[in-house]
């Protein structure tokens, strides 16, 4: 190749430029190329490989929530997540079911006060003092008290 440089100058110094000329530009070549495959790996559309250890930064940013680790714990996440919901779900009834039983001791303390209010009333208008009060009182009764007492009748067989 004849530049303006090579004019005036010898054919084999200008063929050791071409020499000098034609390693330039297979280096430049081979950086290109080089160059070319780093754009591509970063440039390329998997995520990038985290590095292992977990920063306070990568986990509040979510940046590990790509990560190859979390892609393999999906399962285990998922039924972390049933087992929370459902242990919830257990708790909310079993207070449900604690609110029942004291409403229901409640209505059972309540029965027993009132069946012990009409046990002690009846016991005592069946005592024979009030019973005979009340007799007395009733004039147009029949009923009287016993002078004799009771006999006992034998019957044979």
């Amino acid at each position: 190749m004849a530049t303006k440089d090579n004019i005036g100058k010898e054919p084999q110094d200008v063929s050791q430029e071409d020499v000098v000329l034609k390693e330039e530009a297979s280096e430049m070549k081979e950086q290109a190329k080089k160059a070319i495959q780093l754009i591509k790996e970063k440039a390329s559309e998997e995520d990038p490989k985290l590095t292992p250890a977990l920063t306070l930064r990568t986990i509040l940013g979510g940046d590990f929530l790509t990560a190859d680790m979390v892609r393999r714990q999906i399962w285990l996440f998922v039924l972390m997540v049933v087992f929370c919901i459902a242990y919830v779900a257990v708790r909310y009834q079993c207070q449900q079911d604690l609110l029942t039983i004291d409403k229901l001791e409640n209505e059972l303390m309540d029965a027993k006060y009132k069946a012990l209010t009409s046990s002690s009333t009846l016991t005592e208008k069946c005592r024979e003092s009030h019973v005979l009060d009340a007799l007395k009182q009733n004039k147009d009764s029949l009923l009287h008290i016993a002078d004799q007492p009771p006999y006992i009748i034998n019957v044979p067989e």
